[in-house]
Parts: structure tokens; C-alpha cells; sequence
């Protein structure tokens, strides 16, 4: 199992940017999916970007174009860069990672807050 910790999260305007890390404790190499996940108040976890070991990406349909998901195995970090953000991308944004097969995990991190707002 590793450990994962999110930052970069902030109060950024609308058009802006931020880059959210996911950086885990141990080697990611053999971690199957690793996916960024956020929650706003009142609502239901959704999935924003998903990564997996093979380079396959998926995104929500409300962030394509916007949102780029990229690992880091070197460094055992998984990145969320985010443009153009809007009010409604505020939320509270958790990394996931899901090894499968030997030695399963499944491991949340504690979560960055973004906050889009002028």
C-alpha cells in the first residue's frame, strides 16, 4: 500500500490555472490506475481523470480540454494540470490509486482544496 498526499490546490480566478501533485510514498510503477477525483459541497465524488499504468487516459466530459492527467513514475507522482478553470470546478480534489492482481491496494489521499471565485 502507499500513501498519497495531494497539494497545489488554492483560490485561483476563472481563466486561471493550477497544477494539483499527487505524491506517494512509495513506487507507482506498478500501480494500475491512478485517478483524480474531487467533491464539491453537497455532492457526490466524481471522477475528473483517470491514468493507467499502460498511458490509457479518461476524463469527465465537464473537464476534456481543460484538464491534462500525467504520472511521473521517476518520481512517484501524478500530476493534474488544470486551465481555464471555472467556478464550477471548485471542490475538494483527492488522488486514488488502485493496484490490482498481487498484492492489491486501493488508497485515497487527504485532499487539496481548489476554489475558482473572482
Amino acid at each position: 500500500q502507499v500513501q498519497l498526499v495531494e497539494s497545489g490546490g488554492g483560490l485561483v480566478q476563472p481563466g486561471g490555472s493550477l497544477r494539483l501533485s499527487c505524491a506517494a510514498s512509495g513506487s507507482i510503477f506498478n500501480i494500475n490506475f491512478m485517478s483524480w477525483y474531487r467533491q464539491a459541497p453537497g455532492k457526490e465524488r466524481e471522477q475528473v481523470a483517470l491514468i493507467s499504468k499502460s498511458g490509457t487516459i479518461n476524463y469527465a466530459d465537464s473537464v476534456k480540454g481543460r484538464f491534462t492527467i500525467s504520472r511521473d513514475n521517476a518520481k512517484n507522482t501524478v500530476y493534474l494540470q488544470m486551465n481555464s478553470l471555472k467556478p464550477e470546478d471548485t471542490a475538494v480534489y483527492y488522488c486514488h490509486a488502485v493496484k490490482v492482481g498481487a498484492r492489491p491496494f486501493d488508497s485515497w489521499g487527504q485532499g487539496t482544496q481548489v476554489t475558482v471565485s473572482s
